[in-house]
């Protein structure tokens, strides 16, 4: 059975591009019939914030995301500790006495040479009076794995055919001086105990790929999950940057982007005017390299989001609508929507105060208006009643009339149609917009 989790570490708000990688752990498992697992990664005690797990597990669920299990790590540091212990007694972790200061010392020796940045394993000669003495000193060492050297191999879920060489990396931090594991143990240690079949995570891990695939051997044998890499997200082609990837995805849900929209932009499978597709059904069509693109297109999914929108029924947002929206409404501006948020202004617009500009050369038309206004109560087809007393009196045809009338009414110069506001702005109000603009 397909396992797959998703990492999140609770020191921020769950960001647009971590929300993808979500999505394309939950889409995988769903297409497997598998599972996948919550995992909080939560190992550094002074960044890690409770409240923000409350707001993740909530912006996943905006989603659609679903998951069958979750866990924190750091409540499971007595299960890492006979991973620690085996890899000490099998002489793969040795202790290391630097200070950060003495590695970034070495680091810029290296880097002054024109020498890659690398580990030097100096203390891999360390004897046992030298260690003894440090520790006497107050020395608490960390211990780093002694990677094999070789050049590691595999073929990536997401970016296809990838290498890497251990012998180009440094040897990887894996316990702190404090007992506790890294990030790249603990998670070789989650993934075996939880049984992981498929890791899919952000191509800023790609790197620790081949350290892990040796622990993995090291710790599990044969059982090595599949990998694969999403790029992070960015507003320009191939430039690399993660603005929009960075962006914290419950500025979207804020703003009225639909869940199904996002989610099925997210991996690639947004149509721009057809209704996009339930998780469920993204999954059944799902390939993993629908995720190598990184481009995020804001203007597309604002086109979708407004095609979508402009379908949904008044029960479907009446509970997101402004206090006192009605479905007439709703069904006034639903199509002119790129944002559910919008409809907040066009509430005012029909319910509250707005002061329109004054609209050069329209002062007469804009009284003759006033004064044609037909009399309340109001039928659905006033508008059409109106605009023809209009275009008698003024000779003019209906699209030189429309737009000073839409400006003064509703302070915009396009909008929802005006034969639907007109009713639910009411007489009083357009009449005093009118004689606004016209002065």
């Amino acid at each position: 059975m397909i396992r797959v989790r998703f990492a999140v570490a609770p020191v921020g708000n769950l960001s647009i591009s971590s929300a993808r990688i979500a999505l394309a752990n939950d889409l995988l498992g769903r297409r497997g019939n598998g599972q996948m697992l919550l995992r909080l990664d939560d190992l550094d005690a002074e960044r890690s914030r409770p409240a923000q797990v409350d707001q993740i597990i909530r912006d996943l669920r905006w989603l659609g995301i679903d998951w069958h299990c979750s866990f924190r790590q750091s409540e499971r540091m007595a299960v890492y500790q006979p991973a620690i212990d085996r890899l000490i007694g099998d002489k793969l972790l040795y202790p290391c006495f630097e200070s950060e200061q003495e590695l970034m010392a070495k680091r810029e020796f290296r880097r002054k040479r024109n020498q890659p940045p690398i580990y030097d394993r100096a203390m891999l000669s360390l004897t046992a009076k030298q260690r003894q003495d440090a520790e006497a000193g107050g020395k608490r060492p960390h211990w780093r794995l002694k990677l094999s050297g070789r050049t590691l191999q595999w073929n990536d879920l997401i970016l296809g055919p990838r290498q890497a060489a251990l012998s180009a990396v440094s040897d990887p931090v894996l316990v702190r001086p404090d007992g506790h594991p890294t990030p790249i143990l603990a998670s070789v240690v989650d993934d075996l105990d939880f049984a992981t079949t498929d890791i899919i995570r952000g191509d800023d891990s790609t790197g620790n790929t081949a350290i892990q695939i040796e622990l993995f051997e090291v710790l599990g044998g044969t059982r090595k999950p599949r990998f694969g890499h999403v790029p992070a997200l960015s507003d320009e082609p191939k430039a690399g940057r993660r603005r929009t990837g960075n962006a914290p995805l419950r500025g979207l849900r804020h703003d009225g982007i639909e869940p199904v929209v996002l989610a099925a932009w997210l991996c690639g499978k947004g149509a721009p005017y057809g209704d996009p597709l339930t998780l469920d059904e993204l999954a059944r069509r799902l390939q993993p390299a629908d995720f190598a693109a990184s481009r995020f297109d804001a203007a597309a999914l604002l086109r979708i989001n407004r095609c979508v929108l402009g379908k949904l029924d008044f029960t479907a947002v009446a509970d997101r609508l402004p206090p006192g929206a009605t479905e007439d409404f709703w069904l006034a501006i639903r199509g002119s929507l790129d944002l559910l948020d919008e409809a907040r202004v066009w509430w005012n617009v029909v319910s509250g105060i707005i002061v329109p500009p004054g609209i050069e050369g329209a002062r007469d038309l804009l009284l003759t208006a006033g004064t044609l206004l037909p009399p309340e109560p109001w039928e659905s087809a006033v508008w059409d009643t109106w605009i023809a007393a209009l275009r008698r009196h003024t000779g003019r045809p209906e699209n030189a009339l429309l737009p000073p009338l839409r400006l003064a009414l509703t302070g915009d110069d396009t909008g929802p149609d005006l034969a639907y506001l007109l009713p639910l702005i009411g007489r009083s109000r357009a009449l005093s917009r009118l004689a606004i603009a016209a002065a």
